[in-house]
């Protein structure tokens, strides 16, 4: 058997996000991303079981990816309007440097693995948020709220925001691009909106 090579591995995770963004779960099988990332089929085999075991561990290193990244410099301590700034930003940053992954996630969200991948992560990840919500409503800083609410009204606005830039246009398809100015005029609407 062949030595794994990590370099080799990255590559043909990056392009099967690719393939999948581009063509969906369906226009991916281990021929086509072997052509498409110059690699022998075999050469895939050292890195995944098969199809199903690839698009698991891709799905898997792209939540990793993105979660790691929406913690950087934050601390579930932080006042609440420092802690979603912190968010915010690291969200966005992490959305507009790799477009590709930001919408490889919302498929992947969508679809049945879905659930699968995001149960994975989804305990330490839990864990982080459910401490800077209560620390939150503990100081008065936040309205408690089901979860779902309270998810679609202090991130939905970002994400969709991130998807007119990502699309290059915004409503009646005007040219859209997302700066800093426009992030923090929107966050600031949701800071009031999720404030006592």
């Amino acid at each position: 058997m062949r030595a794994r090579d990590e370099q080799k591995k990255q590559q043909l995770t990056e392009k099967a996000i690719e393939m999948i963004v581009k063509d969906g779960f369906d226009g991916l099988s281990m021929q086509k991303l072997a052509k498409a990332a110059n690699v022998s089929p075999a050469t895939i085999y050292i890195y995944f079981k098969d199809r199903d075991d690839l698009v698991r561990q891709v799905a898997i290193h792209a939540v990793d990816k993105m979660i790691s990244s929406t913690f950087t410099g934050f601390d579930p301590r932080m006042s609440f309007a420092k802690g979603l700034a912190r968010q915010w930003e690291n969200r966005m940053n992490y959305m507009l440097d790799n477009p590709l992954h930001a919408r490889f996630m919302e498929q992947i969200r969508h679809s049945p693995l879905g659930v699968e991948v995001f149960r994975k992560v989804k305990e330490e990840f839990s864990a982080i948020m459910k401490e800077f919500m209560h620390g939150a409503i503990r100081r008065k800083e936040l309205v408690k709220l089901p979860l779902e609410i309270y998810w679609s009204v202090a991130f939905a606005p970002l994400y969709q925001l991130v998807k007119f830039h990502n699309d290059g246009k915004g409503m009646h398809d005007k040219p859209f691009t997302l700066d800093k100015k426009l992030m923090k005029t929107t966050l600031k609407l949701v800071i009031k909106a999720l404030t006592p």
